[in-house]
Protein backbone atom coordinates (compact mmCIF):
# COMPACT_ATOMS: atom_id res chain seq x y z
CA UNK A 1 0.00 0.00 0.00
CA UNK A 2 1.37 3.22 -1.01
CA UNK A 3 1.92 5.96 1.48
CA UNK A 4 -0.45 8.38 0.68
CA UNK A 5 -3.58 6.07 0.86
CA UNK A 6 -2.43 5.47 4.75
CA UNK A 7 -2.13 9.31 4.82
CA UNK A 8 -6.09 9.19 3.76
CA UNK A 9 -6.92 6.71 6.08
CA UNK A 10 -5.15 8.38 9.08
CA UNK A 11 -6.88 11.80 8.42
CA UNK A 12 -10.46 9.84 7.56
CA UNK A 13 -10.19 7.97 10.83
CA UNK A 14 -8.86 10.64 13.22
CA UNK A 15 -12.14 13.02 12.10
CA UNK A 16 -14.80 9.37 11.95
CA UNK A 17 -13.41 8.55 15.73
CA UNK A 18 -13.71 12.76 16.88
CA UNK A 19 -17.57 12.69 15.28
CA UNK A 20 -18.35 9.11 17.07
CA UNK A 21 -17.14 11.04 20.14
CA UNK A 22 -18.87 14.17 19.76
CA UNK A 23 -15.85 16.04 20.20
CA UNK A 24 -15.63 19.59 18.34
CA UNK A 25 -12.28 20.28 17.27
CA UNK A 26 -11.53 22.74 19.77
CA UNK A 27 -12.24 19.77 22.79
CA UNK A 28 -10.30 17.22 20.94
CA UNK A 29 -7.52 19.74 20.29
CA UNK A 30 -7.35 20.72 23.84
CA UNK A 31 -7.68 16.95 24.97
CA UNK A 32 -4.64 16.67 23.07
CA UNK A 33 -2.74 19.49 24.00
CA UNK A 34 -2.75 20.91 20.30
CA UNK A 35 -5.22 23.86 18.73
CA UNK A 36 -8.08 22.88 16.98
CA UNK A 37 -6.30 24.53 14.00
CA UNK A 38 -3.78 20.98 13.86
CA UNK A 39 -6.59 18.70 14.35
CA UNK A 40 -8.14 20.62 11.40
CA UNK A 41 -5.01 20.26 9.32
CA UNK A 42 -4.11 16.53 10.32
CA UNK A 43 -8.07 16.15 9.24
CA UNK A 44 -7.58 17.46 6.03
CA UNK A 45 -4.56 15.91 5.17
CA UNK A 46 -3.01 18.75 5.41
CA UNK A 47 0.32 17.76 7.97
CA UNK A 48 -0.28 14.39 10.17
CA UNK A 49 0.22 13.79 14.20
CA UNK A 50 3.66 13.14 15.47
CA UNK A 51 3.84 9.56 15.74
CA UNK A 52 4.00 10.45 19.76
CA UNK A 53 0.51 11.60 19.91
CA UNK A 54 -0.53 7.88 18.56
CA UNK A 55 -1.14 6.20 21.92
CA UNK A 56 -3.15 9.21 23.52
CA UNK A 57 -5.47 9.69 20.32
CA UNK A 58 -6.12 5.90 20.27
CA UNK A 59 -7.24 6.73 24.30
CA UNK A 60 -9.49 9.23 24.11
CA UNK A 61 -10.53 8.20 20.68
CA UNK A 62 -11.39 4.64 22.68
CA UNK A 63 -9.69 2.90 19.59
CA UNK A 64 -6.34 0.86 19.05
CA UNK A 65 -3.31 2.70 17.54
CA UNK A 66 -3.21 -0.05 14.33
CA UNK A 67 -7.18 1.20 13.48
CA UNK A 68 -4.91 4.04 12.15
CA UNK A 69 -3.21 2.15 9.96
CA UNK A 70 -6.58 -0.47 8.85
CA UNK A 71 -8.51 -0.23 5.92
CA UNK A 72 -11.78 1.81 6.18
Amino acid sequence: MSMPMYQIMIADKIKAYRNENNLSLKEFGKLIGVSAQAVCKWEQNICYPDIIFLPHLARILECRVDDFFEAL
